[in-house]
């Protein structure tokens, strides 16, 4: 048999058992490791950042657990989850950001894929070529949180919170610009298009536009917008015009704006102020004349060469636009008209001569062309330039050479707008004065004209018959040898000439012999002088001695024996 313990020794052994038990130090791993645990979770939890996401058409380039978000090239964040959304029509990014980005996610702020691209403003994103596209985050300026967000797929035209003005632009669908295309001011960039969106039930362009500051002052409620194409060619009556505007502009158009010359600067405008887009300049210029007086021009000459737009002028100032050509052609024609003559609509534009649109009375203006047509005032069609042909509207009075008035006027309508008086235009004219000419030719008598032709034909080839035998005749004479040697014998004569008048040169004796000669003949007249005075003065001279002698008296002869008394 063994021995059995007593009761109270096992009671002993289980007492000082139990608390060995208790203190064992296997048990202060798993609850270090447990606590360690626990903490790490906290730690974690505590320390993430907030969850957002992010909603995109395209996921070109993101990769769960690779791409990173940025701010200014610092990471913010990173993207955890990549998929599509319920309906499969948008991809769906899910991305954690840095504990401090809760600034940063507000309503306004703006995300967009960075890669390399390449456009009009230049090649952008080549440092992601070998590190891979990210997710750039511009901070917005909202105070409302939010954690999902559109992603871009273009960087934003302009940066959130930059002072300048936002306005709207509503245009046709031919000239609408596109997001990023610059808004210049005298070929200065001062904004961008942020949106454009077409309305599918008006037809209609809507585009959304960026003014910076200090440039947003240049918009004013008398600004007029227009599209710039770059290049700008035309071809009217009044020639050749270029006008090249911006390197950007010319690769890509874009937008600009201005006032035009005849309209006030006006007031600046308010944010989200709508404009109308014009197709070019003369066109948004065009749009600030919105009152104006139309009339009917009835042109019975060609309208080739006159189109839309083409102006109207007075004396060379400008004074309305040509609207339409040709306007109701259908429509009946007055009773004094053929129904041949094309009417063409014209406008009468005061305000192109200053005229304040507010101040501006059509009444009063209508009454005054009234006067003037009756003062003679007509319009003609006329040639703006020889290079295109086109034509414009001249306005001006016609008159006799009494100075009277060559119409009477008398009012007419056409489709309930008044007639303007039309003359013809200078080609017209033109043709009708050849008209009359070649009627005058038609009329002339040209049988004894060409009879008379004729005969002076004849009588010409009868002359230039005679002038050739007068010809061969010569020719005959001239080669005869005695012709020939006609020049050998005048040279000869010549020489005979010019020995004979050696001869008598100064230093020859016969010309000594000459001069002595004279000079005794000299002195011998001026002995033979007085002589010649003597007879010129008393030709009796040759037979008696004196000239101062007196007429002897006839005496008797005296005798010897007789003498003289005492």
């Amino acid at each position: 048999m063994t021995d059995t313990p007593a009761p109270s020794e096992r009671d002993g052994h289980r007492a000082r058992a139990t608390p060995q038990a208790r203190l064992s130090p296997i048990w202060i791993v798993p609850i270090v490791a447990i606590l360690i645990g626990a903490w790490l979770v906290f730690d974690n939890y505590r320390s993430r950042g907030p969850e957002i996401t992010l909603i995109t058409d395209s996921a070109e380039g993101i990769e769960a657990g690779n791409t990173l978000i940025k701010t200014r090239n610092v990471e913010v964040g990173r993207v955890e989850r990549v998929h599509l959304s319920e309906d499969l029509s948008r991809a769906v990014i899910t991305a954690r950001m840095s504990p401090d980005s809760d600034d940063m996610l507000v309503e306004d702020s703006r995300f967009w894929v960075v890669k390399p691209r390449i456009g009009r403003e230049g090649i952008s994103g080549l440092g992601t070529v070998l590190s891979g596209a990210y997710i750039q985050l511009e901070p917005g300026q909202s105070e409302i949180d939010a954690r999902e967000f559109e992603v871009s797929d273009q960087p934003p035209v302009s940066p959130a919170g930059a002072k300048g003005l936002r306005i709207n632009l509503i245009s046709q669908l031919g000239n609408a610009p596109s997001v990023g295309d610059p808004v210049t001011f005298q070929g200065l960039t001062v904004g961008r298009v942020e949106e454009a969106n077409f309305d599918g039930t008006t037809r209609r362009m809507h585009h959304r536009l960026f003014i910076e500051s200090p440039y947003h002052d240049l918009v004013t409620d008398g600004t007029r917008f227009w599209a710039a194409s770059g290049v700008d060619l035309r071809l009217d009556s009044e020639g050749v015009r270029v006008n090249i505007d911006s390197l950007e502009a010319l690769l890509g158009g874009g937008v600009t704006f201005g006032v035009p010359e005849d309209l006030p600067q006006g007031r600046p405008v308010e944010a989200d102020t709508t404009f109308t887009l014009y197709p070019d300049e003369e066109s948004a210029r065009q749009g600030t004349l919105s009152r104006y007086l139309e009339y009917v021009l009835l042109i019975e000459d060609t309208v080739r060469g006159l189109s839309r737009g083409a102006p109207v002028e007075f004396r060379g100032v400008r004074v309305g636009t040509v609207a339409t050509v040709p306007w109701q052609f259908s429509a009946p024609q007055p009773d004094s008209r053929d129904n041949f003559a094309i009417p063409v609509l014209i406008r009468i534009e005061p305000q192109r001569l200053g005229v304040d649109a507010e101040s501006l009375d059509l009444e009063q203006w209508r009454e005054r062309f009234e006067r003037l047509f009756g003062l003679g005032l007509t319009a003609s069609l006329k040639s703006g330039s020889l290079l295109t042909g086109a034509l414009f509207v001249d306005l001006n009075f016609q008159r006799d050479e009494a100075g009277n008035a060559e119409i009477d006027y008398v009012a007419e309508t056409f489709a309930e707008r008044t007639v303007f008086p039309t003359t013809s235009s200078g080609l017209a004219q033109i043709e009708a004065q050849v008209t009359a000419l070649l009627d005058k030719l038609n009329g002339l008598e040209l049988e004894p004209l060409l009879a008379g032709l004729d005969r002076n034909l004849d009588a010409s080839e009868a002359t230039l018959e005679q002038v050739n035998a007068l010809t061969e005749s010569v020719r005959s004479l001239i080669e005869e040898p005695g012709m020939r040697e006609l020049p050998g014998n005048l040279n000869a004569t010549l020489e005979s000439l010019r020995t004979t008048l050696d001869g008598v040169s100064p230093e020859s004796r016969a010309y000594r012999d000459f001069s002595t000669t004279l000079a005794q003949l000299e002195r011998l007249l001026r002995d033979l002088q007085p002589t010649a005075r003597t007879l010129r003065d008393n030709p009796s001279a040759l037979l008696f001695d004196r000239l101062d002698t007196e007429d002897p008296i006839p005496r008797a002869p005296t005798s010897p024996q007789q003498g003289s008394s005492p």
